[in-house]
């Protein structure tokens, strides 16, 4: 049996059950690997090839760490690109219930056409 495909959420440490996408990635057939913004680096080096990593800016962030954010995002993209991995970002402010879709769009089809990555 292949195990489930992985992917990194990275957020702040703060972690609001109504803002947990560990659920909607469970329901699409994904585990998820839940990380502080500062250890994104030591927890990728654990998991060589993620199906993707989304960056879950916390609802209340201060430009301060919406910047941290979008900075960490640029660089992953740059590093990940190479083996397709795609950097999602999800916004806390759009409330919860609205990122399935998004994640279905980013991740849907990968389940199904890379089922051993």
């Amino acid at each position: 049996m292949v195990g489930m495909q992985k992917v990194l959420v990275v957020d702040n440490g703060e972690r609001a059950l109504d803002f947990a996408l560990s659920a909607e990635l469970a329901e699409m057939g994904y585990a998820s690997v839940t990380a502080p913004l500062e250890a994104t680096d030591d927890v990728l080096a654990l998991i060589p090839s993620p199906a993707a990593v989304v960056l879950q800016i916390p609802r209340q962030a201060t430009w301060s760490e919406r910047r941290q954010f979008l900075e960490l995002a640029d660089r992953l993209r740059m590093i990940l690109r190479a083996r397709n991995i795609p950097v999602i970002i999800v916004n806390g402010a759009d409330g919860s219930g609205t990122h399935a879709s998004l994640l279905q769009s980013e991740l849907g089809t990968r389940v199904l056409s890379n089922p051993e990555l």
